[in-house]
């Protein structure tokens, strides 16, 4: 059998395979259906510095090619995770990334420091799509000036791992990766949800209530896999990749033109096991072609 750990900008994985963050809850919510210690790694959904109720009713809907959610990051706060929560993955023995977000640089520096030495936690997924509440509202990740400023705070705020994950709503990825690096990055995560929007013709009305979403799924593939190919171009960093994969195909694809890690998201509400089963697939292909480790596989696209 092919060799499958993978080393993540410092987080050991034994497989290359996680799950995308606000797909797989905190981890208990899948463990009643696979051993989720098979993963490389769990990603958790986003954490903040307090309690935060998310968007209105209704926040999520199908969509031609995936799903629009506009959850509005829904969570307990950093205190009742670690108390909650952690205790549960740190028993299943699996590595946790942990997704952190906050409405000012300082709140994500906050948040970093708290989880620092948490037991279990192997490393900070800095979600940066979120508003910065003092520049009305503009996303951290739209500009490469507040994208560095919020992961040099966190770089400064703690010795874990961390992984910014990128918009995919900007002209190029590159500066980004670039600055990411340069600001103490030890890996990088791409890419966030698309923005989006559904409207229902009937009622004339967007079908979300916070009238815009992020869209996911199979549809956002072919998108995700040129800002992978055109990340890393530039990146001297590892790469986790994300976007619509439903398939060991899918994954394989991400591996091929660059990224080491893989994120499944979305397949998980169509199927359960998908994190599982395509960790098997990879597993099958690389077998059938002789592979004998993934990192002999990875970056070997002929173009």
């Amino acid at each position: 059998m092919a060799k499958m750990a993978v080393n993540l900008g410092g987080i050991e994985m034994k497989n290359p395979v996680t799950v995308a963050s606000g797909t797989f809850g905190y981890g208990q919510e899948y463990a009643g259906l696979f051993d989720i210690s098979r993963l490389g790694a769990v990603t958790v959904k986003g954490i903040r510095a307090c309690p935060w109720p998310g968007n209105p009713l209704p926040r999520h809907t199908e969509v031609p090619g995936g799903m629009m959610n506009a959850i509005g990051l829904q969570g307990p706060g950093v205190e009742a995770f670690i108390a909650e929560d952690m205790p549960f993955l740190v028993e299943r023995q699996v590595p946790t990334i942990v997704n952190i977000w906050g409405t000012s640089v300082e709140e994500y520096a906050q948040v970093a420091a708290r989880l620092t030495g948490v037991p279990g936690v192997v490393g900070l997924e800095l979600n940066v799509s979120c508003p910065n509440v003092k520049e009305g509202g503009a996303s951290f990740g739209t500009r490469v000036e507040t994208f560095t400023e919020v992961v040099k705070a966190v770089r400064e705020a703690t010795t874990l791992p961390i992984l910014p994950k990128l918009a995919p709503n900007v002209p190029d990825v590159r500066p980004f990766v670039k600055a990411a690096q340069e600001a103490g990055a030890n890996a990088i995560s791409l890419i966030n949800t698309l923005p989006a929007m559904a409207v229902d013709l009937e009622t004339r009305r967007p079908v979300l209530a916070n009238r815009v979403g992020g869209l996911s799924g199979a549809g956002i593939h072919p998108i995700a896999l040129k800002h992978v190919w055109e990340a890393a171009q530039v990146a001297e960093v590892p790469l986790l990749a994300m976007g619509g994969i439903f398939t060991a195909k899918d994954a394989l694809d991400f591996i091929l033109v660059g990224a080491t890690a893989v994120a499944v998201g979305t397949a998980t509400f169509i199927d359960p096991l998908a994190p599982l089963h395509v960790l098997e697939g990879m597993e099958a292909w690389l077998d059938a072609h002789g592979i004998a480790d993934i990192n002999d596989f990875r970056g070997t696209l002929k173009v």
